[in-house]
């Protein structure tokens, strides 16, 4: 039984970044800048995986430099490949909504680098984000990436 509640027992870490990401879409960027950047610090490089790809991924957003932003979202990626690889509880190994990240985080970077001017890395990664788009699900969240995948494809001439 102790078992089973530890399994369903929220995760503290991801709670604290979502109430972060709520005070961001209330608009106050900088507030949440601040304390995306503190709870990176409490959790640093060495922190799971998955918080420091949820964390890097949000911290992007926060991000007025395209740099900066740019930087974040490939430590996003890079933690997201390293839960990839060390495995997980779904049936095919890879932990989930591993996989279902994947083509938002290559979005990310692909608008990342149409900002800095690099189109051919734009590409490269827009590329990325449609093959991996297949593991979207048929919902609102799966839509709206790919819709945005396609977008960015037309803008970069894919």
């Amino acid at each position: 039984m102790a078992e089973r509640q530890e399994q369903v027992a929220p995760d503290a870490v991801l709670t604290r970044i979502g109430q972060v990401v709520m005070l961001h879409h209330g608009g106050d960027r900088e507030e949440a800048r601040t304390r995306f950047l503190a709870l990176w610090a409490e959790i640093g490089e060495s922190g799971a995986p998955l918080h420091r790809c949820t964390l890097a991924h949000y911290l992007a957003d926060t991000q007025d430099d395209p740099g900066d932003e740019l930087a974040w979202d490939l430590r996003a990626l890079s933690a997201a490949e390293e839960l990839a690889d060390d495995g997980g509880d779904s049936a095919d190994g890879e932990p989930a909504g591993v996989r279902g990240f994947l083509p938002s985080l290559h979005l990310n970077l692909a608008a990342d680098y149409v900002k800095l001017g690099r189109a051919e890395a734009a590409r490269t990664h827009v590329r990325r984000a449609r093959r991996a788009a297949g593991a979207l699900s048929d919902d609102r969240y799966g839509d709206g990436v790919r819709a945005a995948i396609t977008r960015l494809e037309l803008r970069l001439g894919e």
